[in-house]
């Protein structure tokens, strides 16, 4: 009975082809909208999702504080500083911290040749990188080595890079930094990152911790960088840092003004926040596209329904059911719904196919790679969501020309001029 119905529906629809062919359109444009704004949505998240993990897969970033809760007979506001000593009993004591570092930063010219820029040179540990994802573009990261004989060596944010040294092969070349002599090991990949605790990293040049205490006083670190043993430990990771340094400097743990920070767990609500918001918005500006073409194909059928009264009431007293009828007209809004999806996603794989990247983040900073663009991709996931809309704006289309046809009188029908 079914594959019936839908031979009489495509009769139907054949008999006026032009007609059937413009309602088409309207659906073909719908689908067409809705894939290419999910697909936009999800190359948007996607970009969002890259920039931000370039602060980090997994990390923490806590600065000491002052205490704001009254502890062991310390009144609130004493200034809590972090040593190496305080670290590394954090690091013993907290079996949810994969590695931990300390990092001292000051902001001091660094010169090579007639050329002088002002940035922040950062003391690291050799884990900085892996934490961080300090990724080089050219020569390589600070090594343990480096760290334990307090070399001097310096790793170079791209920024940096370009104002010292413009187009010139950096490594091996050598800076100065406050008077001292650095050799450059290292240069950073292009790193699109919103401005963090201390800039965009870079804008920023590395040197071992070991050796910035030639530089400046370091016994006082300006933060810990922690990772934990899972992203999901992260929060948890913290409170047993904070337990272990408050163990060792006589303040209560549950006081989160002595030690302050942020992460990654405090970037994914932002983009969430920003992605997910998006998305939602441009599903619903695709629906309203289809829904348009939904109407068109709905008053279409209804015009059929008024065309072909005569021939629904000579169905129904031939003893066709009201089933039967509703189920002919429904039909035929799925052959026009489901034809129109077809080439709607045709038409999107062909757009996407010829459209170049689009430009999104490269201007914000000054990034001419293409890492920041954002490329269209019609995955199955948007195939999925885009049919299943489709579908419901196919069969709401098409259920009130149904119900209409189906409860028609057989006798008035027939007496239709």
């Amino acid at each position: 009975m079914l594959k019936e119905i839908l031979l009489q529906a495509w009769d139907a629809l054949r008999r006026n082809p032009t007609r059937s062919f413009l309602t088409m359109l309207g659906i073909v444009w719908g689908i067409a909208a809705v894939t290419l704004l999910l697909s936009y949505g999800s190359g948007f998240r996607e970009v969002m999702v890259r920039t931000f993990q370039n602060f980090s897969k997994s990390a923490m970033v806590l600065f000491p504080g002052q205490t704001s809760e009254n502890a062991g007979g310390e009144r609130a506001g004493k200034r809590i500083r972090f040593e190496l000593a305080d670290l590394e009993a954090a690091k013993a004591e907290s079996p949810l911290i994969r590695m931990i570092c300390a990092e001292t930063i000051k902001r001091v010219p660094v010169t090579y040749q007639d050329r002088v820029q002002t940035v922040p040179v950062r003391g690291v540990c050799p884990e900085f990188g892996e934490i961080r994802s300090e990724v080089a573009l050219d020569g390589r990261w600070i090594s343990k080595d480096d760290f334990g004989e307090r070399r001097r060596v310096i790793f170079l944010g791209d920024w940096v890079r370009g104002k010292l040294f413009a187009g010139r092969p950096p490594i091996g070349e050598t800076v100065t930094v406050q008077g001292v002599r650095f050799t450059v090991i290292g240069v950073m990949d292009k790193k699109m990152q919103f401005g963090n605790y201390y800039g965009p990293d870079d804008r920023s040049a590395f040197i071992p911790y070991s050796t910035a205490g030639d530089l400046w006083n370091t016994r006082y670190v300006s933060d810990a960088v922690i990772q934990p043993i899972a992203p999901m430990f992260e929060d948890k990771a913290t409170d047993q840092f904070r337990a272990a340094i408050a163990k060792r400097q006589g303040f209560n743990p549950t006081d989160k003004r002595a030690i302050t920070g942020f992460g990654t767990s405090n970037l994914r609500p932002i983009i969430d926040g920003l992605t997910i918001g998006l998305q939602v918005l441009l599903v619903f500006i695709g629906f309203l596209t289809l829904t348009i073409g939904g109407i068109g194909l709905m008053n279409i059928l209804l015009v059929s329904v008024n065309e072909r009264t005569r021939e629904i009431g000579l169905r129904r007293a031939l003893g066709a059911k009201r089933t039967h009828i509703a189920l002919q007209f429904l039909a035929e809004a799925l052959v026009l719904t489901i034809g129109g999806g077809i080439f709607g996603v045709l038409l999107s794989y062909a757009v996407v196919w010829t459209l170049p990247p689009l430009p999104m983040l490269g201007a914000l900073f000054e990034d001419k790679s293409g890492k920041g663009d954002l490329v269209l991709a019609i995955r199955p996931v948007t195939l999925a969501i885009s049919f299943t809309v489709l579908m419901v704006v196919g069969i709401a289309s098409g259920l009130i020309p149904a119900i209409r046809a189906s409860r028609m009188d057989p006798s008035d029908a027939l007496r239709t001029e």
